[in-house]
């Protein structure tokens, strides 16, 4: 029993670490801590079959291949398929923060044309749509972990348009940041919330395998 959890444990680890996935992110993926998978990969315990089955739909390999300690080139069907996947959505997501700039750089040239002043106000409001759009690939696709560092940029670029915006017609409501600090605060606090995983695995059943 031994030496199938360290043989499961080394694959695990290995098909993780090629597809360039944290443990977080692949307890994640799985509704597991991460906890949880640091323990398999360190053969203190090893996943049901439901489990390594999800894996292997993960990593687009037989359950074969997580269980033999010797792997044919051919058992693996395509290597790094959820790395390849990572790296487009990362692609995708700078494509899409950058047609924000390239739309913001045509209306600015417009308004230089049109003679028309504080056109520069619009890249403080880029950084807005920016976020926002991070925001949501960020949601979607990679750790969401990173929403608050995100949520933070959004919220102070915000105040800044606000503010900025305001001193062009000669107002000046500098008073609008003091709004950042609790929102601030708020953000801080909800960092320290941790989701309680939807799977839980009896851990004396897992501590007994």
């Amino acid at each position: 029993m031994n030496d199938i959890k360290l043989v499961v444990a080394k694959n695990i680890s290995k098909l993780r670490t090629e597809n360039g996935m944290t443990q977080l992110e692949l307890a994640e993926r799985l509704n597991y801590s991460d906890k949880a998978v640091s323990k398999w990969e360190h053969a203190d315990s090893m996943p049901d079959i439901s489990v390594l089955v999800e894996i292997s739909q993960l990593f687009n390999v037989s359950l074969d291949y997580i269980v033999n300690p010797e792997h044919q080139k051919s058992e693996k069907k395509l290597p790094g398929n959820v790395g390849r996947t990572k790296h487009n959505r990362l692609i995708i997501t700078g494509i899409s923060i950058m047609l924000v700039w390239f739309i913001v750089v045509c209306v600015f040239v417009s308004l230089l044309i049109l003679n028309i002043k504080h056109g520069w106000i619009l890249f403080l409001y880029a950084v807005v749509i920016s976020s926002i759009v991070w925001l949501v690939f960020n949601s979607i696709w990679f750790d969401s972990r990173r929403n608050y560092l995100i949520v933070t940029l959004l919220m102070w670029s915000l105040l800044t348009c606000i503010h900025i915006t305001f001193l062009t017609i000669g107002i000046n409501i500098w008073p609008v940041y003091i709004l950042g600090i609790p929102g601030q605060l708020i953000i801080l606090l909800c960092s320290f919330l941790r989701a309680r995983p939807k799977k839980q695995i009896n851990n004396k059943a897992e501590e007994t395998c």
